[in-house]
């Protein structure tokens, strides 16, 4: 078992927090919540307040004695999920000036994973830098980009996607997260032969190409 903190942000896309903590407590790890004033705001208005559920600990934001903003703390990593652009920025400049900012600075200096999940589009450039400062600080960007290689039949499904990448790189086991969402085999997988402008298979019939093989339209 190991513990971890959970930063939420204003960004919305709360969901995809409720489902991170969701799986850590099923996989028998200890959640700690951080959550924004404008985080609450936007949890109330998704109806995610379920995410509370799921945390053995909730710290105000303003909590600068909680123990996750001690580098002495057994914390095993955090992600920020959903990250606001306002929150990256002040991570990017270390400024610690509330809970959830400390927690991750706590992190990189530690050398602890740190997960940032961005919910934002299109980015400026300031948004890209502080996303490159980040990384090159020791941090990892997923961006609440699902998959639909999978074929999810529902949001949470399609949101488990996400999920999986948060916890691969927080250093859950991987044959744990490999049951939150599949993952791709590209062995298994057919894909439709490329077709003609008269709408017939290049190929001349109408078997399928398996994946990973090359057609001449890549």
């Amino acid at each position: 078992m190991s513990r971890f903190v959970l930063g939420v942000t204003g960004a919305s896309g709360s969901i995809y927090a409720t489902r991170t903590a969701m799986y850590l407590q099923r996989f028998h790890h200890e959640v700690t919540l951080i959550v924004t004033h404008p985080g609450k705001q936007v949890l109330e208005y998704e109806d995610q307040s379920a995410l509370f559920d799921y945390c053995k600990d909730v710290c105000s934001v303003d909590d600068f004695f909680a123990e996750c903003a001690s580098g002495s703390s057994d914390i095993a990593g955090m992600a920020v999920v959903p990250c606001s652009m306002g929150t990256l920025g002040r991570i990017a400049a270390g400024t610690s000036d509330n809970l959830l900012v400390r927690a991750a600075d706590v992190c990189l200096k530690e050398r602890r994973p740190l997960v940032i999940v961005p919910r934002e589009m299109p980015y400026n450039l300031i948004h890209i830098e502080n996303m490159k400062r980040v990384t090159l600080a020791g941090a990892v960007v997923i961006p609440a980009s699902p998959q639909f290689y999978s074929k999810p039949q529902s949001i949470e499904e399609l949101v488990d996607t996400v999920v999986a990448k948060i916890l691969k790189h927080l250093g859950v086991e991987q044959s744990l997260v490999a049951s939150v969402a599949k993952v791709w085999n590209g062995d298994e997988r057919e894909i439709p032969a490329p077709r003609n402008k008269s709408g017939a298979s290049s190929s001349g019939n109408d078997k399928s190409t398996k994946a990973g093989t090359t057609t001449n339209d890549q």
